[in-house]
């Protein structure tokens, strides 16, 4: 019996099979080391170059004397104190600043007339400097918490209303016509489609929010102040106590990458999906 051997497969002339790259994506115990890498040669260059003179430490203290302005407040009970205050500030204004830009962000990018009524005055508050608005903030409620509260709130509301328009706007025609068609209206097509769609835009929205917040903060407790590391910033200036004024700045540098990480840690539980699509 002959048997006639089937059709052999080629490649089209001028294409070549890709090969599998692999995930690309690396060990979490090498990833964490080179992150830290450049913070921890900064901080080399600064002990070097103020242990050896070429940096004068009435200009910039040397690391061990920020470290001992360190145990000193902390010893006292003020750093914690302050610490906590101005998170408590921080993390009020940035819950009103991101709710208000989350809803008004939907509301533009779901509907039309939502967008005339909210898009132009938005683009108002995106183009006004905050830190302009601290004199009548202060004029209309005055120095009290109040005032602190809604400036970090102005100064977030706007990225969060841009990302969230942006990725609402993005969410797909066909999968909005297919929630609608499984009966999906309302409160339910816009958490269980839409947001969810739109989360990458809203997270990062989230980041931006919770680092601008912190340059809200240092401009609010400068005024009418009692706790807060702002305040510290203040006392220290009065003082002429520089090592104060450097444990500030590295306080809110800490800050910022503890806000980071939360959000990064967020991304993981709220987006399990994107390790799998995401380019790298």
């Amino acid at each position: 019996m002959v048997t006639t051997p089937g059709p052999v497969r080629t490649e089209p002339p001028g294409l070549v099979r890709p090969e599998y790259r692999g995930s690309g994506r690396r060990r979490r115990w090498s990833s964490i080391p080179l992150r830290i890498a450049v913070p921890l040669l900064l901080v080399a260059l600064w002990w070097i170059g103020t242990a050896t003179g070429g940096i004068s430490e009435q200009v910039l203290p040397g690391p061990p004397k920020v470290w001992n302005a360190f145990v000193e407040l902390f010893r006292t009970g003020q750093l914690v104190d302050f610490t906590l205050a101005s998170l408590q500030r921080a993390a009020a204004g940035v819950s009103l600043g991101v709710a208000f830009g989350l809803l008004f962000g939907v509301l533009a990018g779901l509907s039309a007339l939502g967008e005339e009524l909210i898009d132009a005055t938005m683009q108002i508050n995106r183009a006004i400097p905050f830190l302009a608005l601290v004199p009548l903030f202060i004029a209309w409620f005055g120095i009290d918490e109040t005032f602190k509260v809604l400036l970090i709130a102005v100064a977030t509301v706007a990225p969060m209303y841009a990302y969230t328009y942006l990725g609402v706007r993005n969410v797909d025609r066909k999968m909005l016509e297919a929630a609608r068609s499984f009966g999906l209206r309302g409160p339910r097509l816009v958490f269980g489609t839409i947001l969810p769609s739109a989360l990458p835009a809203v997270l990062m929205a989230l980041r931006i929010c919770l680092s601008i917040s912190v340059t809200g903060l240092i401009a609010a407790e400068q005024v009418g102040t009692r706790e807060g590391i702002g305040y510290l910033v203040s006392l220290a200036q009065e003082y002429n106590r520089t090592d104060y004024m450097v444990l500030c700045v590295v306080l809110y540098a800490v800050l910022g990458l503890v806000f980071d990480a939360a959000v990064r840690v967020l991304e993981r539980f709220a987006m399990p999906w994107r390790a799998g699509v995401a380019a790298r």
